[in-house]
């Protein structure tokens, strides 16, 4: 089949249905020509209402990806008919993410990771195994095909799979983790037939322990309920901000400290303020869930489990910010939280707490979910404004700033998940007690995600301040002899086993050499292969590069390339391409466009000056 785009593609009726369902029925309808004399013209007259919105060219993709599994070369050319984009830069997007695919493919894929935590855990025997049952990665069997996957973020359950079935009206996932081959390759076959996911207070060993704060309500109040989750203190913060006033909720969140839990650390007070005070509008607020850093699993434990604190901390978040539109960014690999955050703020609409007057304040703010698509990048602040825009998910050059000119060209302010949900607390119990707990620089609890050799993988929450050491014994301690902790995930960094005493704390970790990154921290003990591993981090990056800028285009492709060579080497046998190594991660780390090309050297750095691999 010639898959390049034609005049002459006609979508099937099921296609257009598919587009139609998400963009409305066009004003007049396909009258079967063939694209010339005026066929295009009588199209751009129709569906006046989707015309330019550029915007829903994602949204639409993914319709089209859920009900078909895969973008024909007719459905591409029908929805850029209806949205006015020129099909050349649609095809662009469309083969930018990894969930789509504009070669045929069966209804179901399945997709195994094969990232850190999982590779420790036996996805190699998981993938070995369905190969036997399946045929070859890639290679169609039996209505279903599989393929390795980077980090699903499922990593207190590893391995992991998940399976995807196109269908109308929604397609069906399945959930299997811990895989066996067995359970996976039942789930390629029939995934409506799979054992139910766990809950998410099974990610979360300390649910119910008194002293929790952004992991209190997880198991313990119905995330399906507004009105438990009212009866358990709800929206409370929401009517004290309408009490303290846009300017007060800013100084009670700049007061408490709070920085971005995302890696960054930037103060989110200071965000919020510098977005407020832009005289340019519309304002807008983009909550980033795309966590895609490899064994971060914690904003998904918070939507799957407390989806409408959520919805709380981002309306919050505009009022203060001055935004009345705000966009949640969700990563397309977590259909759980997708369907429990759609009915949290489908509850919320129809009680008045989302819309056009939210608790009868005269505020009209409502929060619209944008799926990614299986592109690291786009947890980049900036790379989302492409994304929901559109374009191919690839980070803007800075200044100018988002908080200047971000979604749309305007002033606009993105926290994670775990960033907002903190506002709640700061809103509830005040600016000073909030800040009592943790550190000076570090105020507050942290979310941990603990994987690997651990006895009790999952998430944790503890105030910051606490060390490595005190940590792992919160989780049960090691299941075996400890080789390597990494810290922050593949943009992170490796310590010791005698390092345990490291506060962790942006500072100290800071201090010690390493980062707290977005939370991770990962145990490996010595049955992993830590050459191996470094030579997954490698290709993780290399994959995902956006390559737009020449520094991490070419530099995660040589860095691949010198791992690849000496990863049975030693001493003298590898001297030569670690010194090349150090030049590459220093052109990237110097001059890369973006954080992914800046720190895709920190995590093999580290394992060689700290862990002396290749000694």
């Amino acid at each position: 089949m010639d898959l390049k785009y034609s005049p002459t593609a006609r979508p099937t009726d099921e296609e257009r249905a598919a587009v139609d369902d998400l963009l409305g029925p066009p004003e007049s309808g396909w009258d079967g020509g063939d694209g010339r004399d005026g066929d295009t013209l009588r199209w751009a007259r129709g569906g006046r209402a989707a015309r330019d919105r550029r915007d829903l060219l994602l949204p639409g993709l993914h319709a089209l990806n859920d009900r078909i599994g895969w973008l024909s070369p007719g459905a591409l050319d029908y929805l850029c008919r209806r949205l006015t984009v020129p099909p050349a830069e649609a095809y662009g997007v469309a083969t930018f993410y990894s969930l789509f695919s504009v070669a045929p493919r069966p209804a179901t894929v399945l997709r195994v990771c094969t990232d850190l935590a999982c590779a420790a855990k036996g996805s190699a025997e998981v993938c070995a195994g369905l190969e036997r049952e399946l045929g070859p990665a890639g290679t169609p069997s039996e209505g279903a095909v599989w393929q390795p996957s980077p980090c699903l973020g499922l990593c207190e359950r590893a391995p992991a799979a998940l399976a995807v079935r196109a269908g109308t009206p929604a397609p069906a996932t399945a959930v299997v983790a811990p895989a066996t081959p067995g359970t996976a390759a039942a789930a390629a076959r029939a995934p409506q037939d799979a054992a139910p996911e766990p809950y998410a207070e099974e990610a979360v060993p300390q649910a119910g322990s008194p002293g929790l704060v952004l992991l209190r309500q997880v198991g313990t109040v119905d995330p399906a309920s507004l009105d438990d989750y009212r009866a358990h203190g709800g929206y409370a913060a929401l009517r004290r901000a309408f009490a303290l006033g846009p300017a007060g909720v800013i100084r009670e969140v700049t007061e408490a400290g709070l920085v971005g839990r995302g890696g960054a650390a930037f103060p989110t007070g200071r965000k919020w303020d510098a977005t407020a005070r832009q005289p340019d509008h519309p304002h807008y607020l983009i909550c980033n869930a795309d966590e895609s850093e490899p064994g971060t699993f914690k904003d998904r434990v918070l939507m799957e489990g407390d989806p409408y604190a959520l919805v709380e901390a981002m309306t919050i978040a505009g009022y203060a910010t001055g935004a009345h539109h705000g966009y949640l960014y969700l990563r397309g690999e977590y259909p759980r939280a997708l369907a429990r955050i759609q009915y949290a703020i489908d509850q919320a609409r129809a009680r008045g707490l989302l819309g056009d007057d939210v608790l009868g304040q005269g505020y009209a703010f409502d929060i619209e979910i944008r799926r990614g698509a299986g592109a690291y990048i786009c947890g980049e602040e900036t790379a989302i404004f492409n994304s929901i825009e559109g374009q191919r998910g690839e980070p803007r050059s800075k200044p100018p700033f988002p908080v200047e000119k971000g979604l749309f060209g305007k002033p606009t302010a993105v926290n994670n998940v775990e960033t907002l949900v903190n506002v709640l607390s700061i809103l509830e119990r005040g600016a000073a007690a909030y800040a009592a707990t943790g550190t000076e620089g570090s105020t507050g609890t942290k979310l941990f995600c603990v994987s690997g050799a651990v006895a009790r993988p999952g998430i944790y929450e503890l105030p910051f301040g606490v060390t490595l050491g005190g940590l792992l014994e919160t989780a049960g301690g090691c299941t075996g002899t400890p080789r390597a902790v990494l810290l922050g995930g593949t943009a992170g960094g490796f310590v010791r086993p005698d390092e345990l005493d490291i506060p962790l704390t942006f500072e100290g970790t800071r201090a010690a050499g390493t980062t707290l990154g977005s939370g991770v921290v990962m145990v490996l003990d010595e049955t992993v292969d830590l050459p191996r591993i470094l030579l997954r981090i490698a290709e993780f990056f290399r994959d995902e590069s956006c390559g737009q800028c020449v520094p991490c285009r070419v530099g995660t492709v040589r860095q691949e390339e010198a791992l690849l060579r000496i990863k049975d080497r030693t001493g003298a046998a590898a001297a030569d391409d670690i010194a090349l190594l150090r030049e590459v991660g220093r052109a990237m780390r110097d001059a890369s466009i973006c954080g992914l090309g800046q720190t895709a050297w920190n995590a093999v750095e580290s394992a060689i000056d700290r862990l002396g691999v290749y000694q």
